[in-house]
């Protein structure tokens, strides 16, 4: 195993932290710099990244090299501003920070704009299907606590009083059990509307070979 993998290796697990925030001196004294600065590069990371790890290895009185990141750098960015890396970047929800050179943000664009549509057809999918549920729950609730309340009202051990208020409170669910509904109805109308649209996205984007 060469030190060039190793590097990239050590990068790579680095990745996993928070920025090089955890970085030992032994870390800031051994990584290659230009490594890092690729990585960084082909993540869509802006070069000011840079600034992240020389914080952290200042603490350990080592200094980051610059024109080694910056080198590293830029052949991340040729990398990362590629066609397939910007669908697969914007599928997964990724945010664009503008680092593509001009020859090649174009096409990286419109591939990150399809991806990302994706990614937000998918999401908006997701969303209704979370909110369904939760309202589902939320009348499940309410209706057990209707039944249980019902049983109050004719128990012998109730009072005038708290029948008044069990009644007020029976009344009170059955209005939010009746805006549940309707709001779970029209939720499973956006829901049909947001499927039947990625459906036809998909079959769009297969037919541009994506």
């Amino acid at each position: 195993m060469n030190s060039k993998f190793l590097n990239i290796v050590l990068v790579l697990a680095l990745a996993g932290l928070s920025g090089c925030a955890s970085m030992s001196a032994d870390e800031c004294l051994t990584v290659d710099w230009a490594t890092i600065g690729f990585e960084d590069g082909s993540r869509g990371y802006t070069a000011d990244r840079l600034g992240t790890h020389r914080k952290a290895c200042a603490k350990h009185g080592v200094a980051a090299d610059l024109a080694a990141y910056q080198r590293g750098h830029a052949q991340g960015i040729e990398a990362f501003c590629q066609p397939g890396r910007g669908f697969n970047f914007g599928v997964n929800g990724g945010g664009y920070r503008g680092v593509c050179p001009a020859h090649l943000e174009q096409e990286f664009l419109e591939a990150y704009s399809a991806g990302h549509k994706l990614y937000s057809l998918r999401s908006s999918l997701n969303t209704a299907n979370s909110l369904i549920h939760s309202k589902e729950a939320e009348i499940d609730s309410a209706e057990k606590r209707i039944a249980a309340a019902q049983l109050e009202m004719i128990s012998d051990e109730s009072t005038s009083e708290q029948r008044v208020q069990l009644l007020v409170e029976l009344k009170e669910l059955a209005e939010r059990v009746g805006e549940l509904e309707a709001e779970i109805k029209q939720l499973v109308a956006d829901r049909a509307r947001i499927e039947q649209e990625l459906q036809y996205y998909e079959s769009t984007l297969t037919a541009y070979g994506y």
